[in-house]
């Protein structure tokens, strides 16, 4: 029977990659709960396997043996199109290279998911909107990526993942371009979409700055989940 208190289940994961006349193996064998109604952190040094783990979570990559589990849904076993239509509407990934189309504005790039799923893009846009003028992005909504900072496109990329209130929401990075004080603002938003029972944030950092909002902080190196740790804490370095 499906436990409802844990969100992502990742059983004996392993990646390979081709290298050479060979392959190289990133992942080695994971074993990795995230709980639901909780922000789990990934950290660890560059290079350990970090993004690898959340892309296999997330549906868009493919592990080389192992199960995955999204609130009981086995992922691993689907075919590639049930991925996308369950990674639809489940999952919100906020990607490190903020993936924006370019001939949409800051309001239709973020309602994107409401338009896969159906929804009239006018409709979708005004739903973004409101996401995207909590996190500071209220005056331009009708830019083009090309007229936003990379911090301001980072945002978009946020509200993006948001804006369809996903049962996961999976983030690289997500502070990494921005100040002290959007970071601050950016985790309070995905702290809040945490506070459902049926919902979880994973985000992958090097920012120690954000530590404070974890629930559980799992540290990674050399393709294994070395530790996890449940809050209260003590900071925890990526090389700890």
């Amino acid at each position: 029977m499906t436990d409802p208190s844990i969100a992502v289940r990742c059983s004996g994961v392993t990646k390979s990659f081709p290298a050479g006349d060979g392959m190289v193996e990133v992942l080695h064998g994971i074993d990795f709960d995230v709980r639901a109604a909780e922000l789990t952190m990934l950290v660890g040094p560059s290079g350990c396997g970090k993004t690898t783990l959340i892309s296999i979570i997330a549906g868009i990559l493919t592990a080389t043996s192992g199960e995955v589990e999204i609130c009981g849904s086995p992922i691993t076993q689907m075919s590639d199109a049930a991925k996308v239509a369950f990674r639809r509407s489940n999952v919100g990934f906020i990607f490190q290279q903020y993936n924006l189309l370019p001939a949409l504005t800051a309001a239709e790039n973020a309602a994107i998911p409401l338009v896969a799923a159906g929804m009239p893009l006018a409709r979708a846009a005004g739903s973004a909107a409101a996401i995207l003028d909590r996190i500071g992005m209220g005056t331009h909504l009708g830019k083009l990526p090309s007229q936003l900072s990379g911090g301001q496109q980072q945002r978009v990329a946020i509200a993006r993942a948001l804006v369809h209130a996903p049962r996961l929401i999976v983030c690289d990075e997500p502070t990494a371009a921005l100040d002290a004080e959007s970071g601050q603002t950016v985790l309070e938003i995905l702290k809040d979409a945490t506070l459902a029972p049926d919902r979880a944030v994973i985000v992958v950092t090097h920012d120690t700055r954000i530590y404070s909002f974890a629930d559980r902080i799992a540290a990674m190196e050399d393709g294994r989940i070395r530790a996890v740790r449940a809050a209260p804490f003590a900071p925890l370095s990526e090389a700890a």
